[in-house]
């Protein structure tokens, strides 16, 4: 077999930079260069309007001394923490039933899969409405039970968590579609086996489905996360961050930051702690994947 010589290689290279450059040109643009410029925005004092002032580290030293940046995190934390195990446990409920031979199984799950399509002002707005103290149906339904009816998005101790329901409402479909088509990975004479050999249906969810489950587990996970300390829209649209302060999340901090309060170079910053944050964290289950996910 002949080998390939340098020039030979570095035509090919260079066949694959050119086909590579209709994806790679708006990746530099939009991605690469805003990245490397909100790092360079981030070392100086901006109010969007001035010329900038350097001031070096001096955004993050601030930033991370500030009583309103450890709230925010705190919030949005506290935000992954709830959203993360309602949307996955619904979602691998939902991929559950909807593995099962049932009539009109495709038409449900194009059904839950909607909201995953449906813009999130829309469903923000919806659900703002659905969670309205005053008139809204779910306090008419929870009334109608004889049960409390909470103030949701107008009260500081329930305005985070109406966020969390209505985010985990619409990302249901997506967790559930990924953890549907792992299920379908699953060999089926391995399930067989297993009640041959007198297993009930909880042993083998417990010790057949969730550990050959553990690699979409894994990806749903992580992408919740990541997605989860980037929440913002739905924030935005039911509280602004309100009442009080007791939604606010760090997203909506860096939007505040540099549209309400002018000061463009601390919310680069903020950006760039969060990103190390989700960095961190990424790497963190990355490395830590290995004991527990399972590939077949």
């Amino acid at each position: 077999m002949r080998r390939s010589t340098g020039s030979q290689r570095l035509k090919r290279a260079g066949w694959v930079a050119f086909f590579l450059l209709p994806s790679a040109i708006p990746l530099f643009v939009f991605t690469l260069v805003p990245m490397v410029s909100s790092l360079w925005v981030s070392l100086h004092k901006w109010n969007l309007i001035s010329p900038m002032e350097w001031v070096g580290f001096r955004n993050y030293t601030n930033l991370l001394g500030d009583e309103m940046t450890r709230r925010v995190f705190l919030h949005t934390l506290i935000y992954v923490v709830g959203y993360l195990p309602i949307v996955y446990a619904g979602g691998l409920l939902l991929a559950l039933a909807l593995n099962q031979k049932l009539k009109g199984r495709s038409f449900l799950r194009a059904t839950y899969f909607l909201p995953v399509v449906t813009s999130w002002v829309v469903v923000a707005l919806v659900w703002k409405w659905l969670l309205n103290p005053t008139n809204g149906l779910v306090n008419q339904i929870l009334g109608g039970l004889g049960l409390p009816q909470p103030g949701w998005w107008t009260d500081p101790h329930w305005a985070l968590p109406a966020v969390i329901l209505s985010s985990a409402w619409k990302d249901l479909g997506f967790v559930m579609v990924i953890l549907l088509a792992g299920l379908q990975s699953i060999p089926t004479d391995v399930h067989e086996a297993a009640k041959v050999d007198g297993s009930n249906a909880w042993q083998r969810f417990w010790r057949i489905t969730l550990p050959l489950l553990s690699p979409s587990t894994f990806f749903v996970v992580v992408i919740s996360l990541i997605n989860g300390f980037q929440v913002f829209d739905q924030v935005y649209v039911m509280t602004a961050g309100g009442p009080a302060g007791s939604s606010q999340v760090v997203v909506g901090q860096i939007y505040d930051l540099t549209f309400r309060y002018g000061r463009a170079g601390e919310a680069s910053a903020l950006s760039w702690i969060l990103f190390a944050v989700i960095l961190i964290i990424t790497v963190f289950q990355i490395r830590g994947q290995r004991r527990w996910v399972h590939y077949a």
